[in-house]
Parts: structure tokens; C-alpha cells; sequence
């Protein structure tokens, strides 16, 4: 199973705090996942998903709160044959669609006339408990999430802009910075960020999914810094490296154009130091001196020399020309 999965998985056997809670997960399937019609006065839902963990949730949600028993058809998916399409239907006979329709907000009466609203209903998520079992609920039935071991990626997939600003607002009430993104025809409400996500499993109460991602950020961040610290080590010895062929090849041209006797003495030792022990470290080369000499002594002395051999390679330049 993925990571996504998973997480579904793990959110099919939490239930909320109280029926007030197990509304906010109901409204929020219907509204991602639901269809709803109407005929005059009476209505259907349809709520339509290829995961048998949310297919089985909703229907102990609905038994649970309604006490409505609703009918369960099983389809193959066309387009991916080993995929199956669970599909819940409650019926319109006894009024049963019209009252969980009714008590989550998703339907109201104006001026006698019922109107179907495809929002959030303010009041069923007035309190904390019943956001999160909403934020929960919309999971369920419209989000996924990646792999942590690859990118850190949580998105809900929305079919109306309006709708979308409302559920970014309600999952930004708990201090995330979700955004929306249009994808063909549908909009995305995503966080990236992977302390993000992990607060967000926590809202939704997905703790264990939130234990094995933290513990694969923990390893992500010490391989990062182990790669990190090999760049820094491995720049710092090419720079390094670098840096003695060129003393190198700036004491050879002093020795092979005017001997080495031609630097001032401590100038002289440091050379012969620096071309007996090309590899050696600035603090190596000066504790071979008498008396020994620090690092920024040693970086002087070494400068001092290409000074010379880069004005001795001009002098003798301009007196060929």
C-alpha cells in the first residue's frame, strides 16, 4: 500500500468526538465526493470512491449518526480493470437523504423552495473538534499524499474555485499556509512544506502516519547534513589543492629562472618546505619552521612568494619585449 494509503486507511477507524463530529466528516464526503439529485421535493446521494476503507467509513457513518443503512454497489473501473468503484446510494424514500442533507448544512430552505449548497456550512464547523473531523473527512474522500521518502506533497482536489477557498481557509485556521492551484478542471488545495503536513496529520488525528513521516524527515535531514558537510570538506580540500599546485608551480619558476637563494631566508625555508611536503596543511608547514610559525603567518609567506614570481614573470616578459 502507499503512504497515502495508508494514511486513509489509518482515518477510516478514527471517529469523531460526538455526532456533531460524525456530521462534519459526513458533509464533507458528500460535498467531495457526493452527488446529489432531486426530483421535486425528494432527493438522492450518491457518493462514489475506489477506496474500500472510505467506502466502509462512510457507511458506519452513516448507520452510526443517521442510523440509515445505505446501498452499496461494487464496479469495475473501466479505464483501470483492477481498480474497483464503490458507490453508496441513499434513497429518497422516508426522507432520509433530505435529513442528512438537511443537518449538513447542504440543503436549505428559501422561501419554501429547498436549494442544494455545494459549501461549508459555517455551523458544522463552529467548534474545533468538528473542523478537524471535516478536514478528515475531505481527506478521506478527495486527498492524497506522497511518498515522504520523495517530495513532501498533501493536496485535496476540489471541483469548484468557491469551494476551494473555503476549505483552504478552514484547514489555514490552524495556522497553515495551504494554497490553491488550478489543475484542468479541477482545483488543488496544497501544502508543500513537510512540518506542514505533519501538522495536518496531526489535525486529522492520522498519528501513526505522523510518527512514520517524522521519522522519515529525521533520517531525510541527517543524510542532508552528512552531504552537506562531505560538499563543505570536499570544496574546502580542492580549494585546498589547488592552492599548493599553484605555490608549487610558482616556486619552481623562482628556482628554475633564479634558484631559491633569490628569496629572502624565511622565504626560502618556507618554499623548500611547501615543495618537499606538497600536501601538507598551512599548520603542518609552519610548525616545521624554527621558531615554528602560525597559519596566517605561513599564508603570508606563501603570498609573498607568488607576489614575487607573478612580478618577476612581468619583469621578465617586458624585458623580452
Amino acid at each position: 500500500m502507499s503512504f497515502s494509503s495508508n494514511v486513509k486507511s489509518e482515518l477510516s477507524h478514527h471517529f469523531g468526538e460526538g455526532r456533531h463530529c460524525d456530521i462534519a466528516e459526513i458533509a464533507a464526503i458528500v460535498n467531495m465526493c457526493g452527488y446529489i439529485s432531486q426530483n421535486e421535493d425528494n432527493f438522492c446521494i450518491k457518493i462514489q470512491t475506489e477506496n474500500v476503507a472510505v467506502a466502509r467509513k462512510c457507511f458506519t457513518l452513516l448507520k452510526k449518526t443517521f442510523n440509515i443503512d445505505c446501498k452499496i454497489l461494487v464496479r469495475r473501473n473501466s479505464q483501470l480493470k483492477k481498480n474497483r468503484i464503490y458507490i453508496l446510494t441513499v434513497e429518497s424514500k422516508n426522507g432520509e437523504a433530505k435529513k442528512i442533507l438537511l443537518s449538513t448544512g447542504l440543503l436549505k430552505s428559501v422561501e419554501g423552495e429547498y436549494e442544494i449548497c455545494n459549501r461549508i456550512y459555517p455551523l458544522v464547523v463552529s467548534s474545533t473538534c468538528c473542523k478537524r473531523a471535516y478536514i478528515r473527512g475531505a481527506f478521506l474522500a478527495a486527498g492524497s499524499v506522497s511518498d515522504p521518502e520523495k517530495t513532501y506533497h498533501l493536496e485535496f482536489v476540489c471541483s469548484t474555485l468557491e469551494y476551494s477557498g473555503e476549505l483552504k481557509d478552514l484547514i489555514n485556521s490552524f495556522g497553515m499556509e495551504a494554497k490553491i492551484v488550478k489543475r484542468k478542471e479541477h482545483y488543488i488545495v496544497y501544502l508543500k512544506e513537510g512540518e506542514q503536513i505533519v501538522d495536518l496529520l496531526n489535525i486529522m488525528e492520522a498519528h501513526v502516519a505522523l510518527l512514520e513521516m517524522e521519522n522519515v524527515r529525521i533520517i531525510k535531514d541527517m543524510r542532508n547534513n552528512v552531504n552537506r558537510k562531505v560538499n563543505c570538506e570536499t570544496a574546502n580540500l580542492n580549494k585546498t589543492i589547488a592552492a599548493a599546485v599553484k605555490q608549487i608551480e610558482d616556486i619552481e619558476f623562482i628556482r628554475d629562472n633564479f634558484g631559491l637563494s633569490y628569496l629572502p631566508k624565511p622565504l626560502e625555508e618556507m618554499a623548500m618546505a611547501r615543495m618537499n611536503f606538497p600536501d601538507a596543511t598551512l599548520k603542518e608547514l609552519g610548525q616545521m619552521m624554527e621558531p615554528a610559525v602560525g597559519k596566517s603567518g605561513v599564508n603570508h609567506r606563501l603570498r609573498k612568494i607568488s607576489e614575487m614570481a607573478e612580478f618577476l614573470r612581468e619583469d621578465m616578459v617586458s624585458g623580452n619585449g
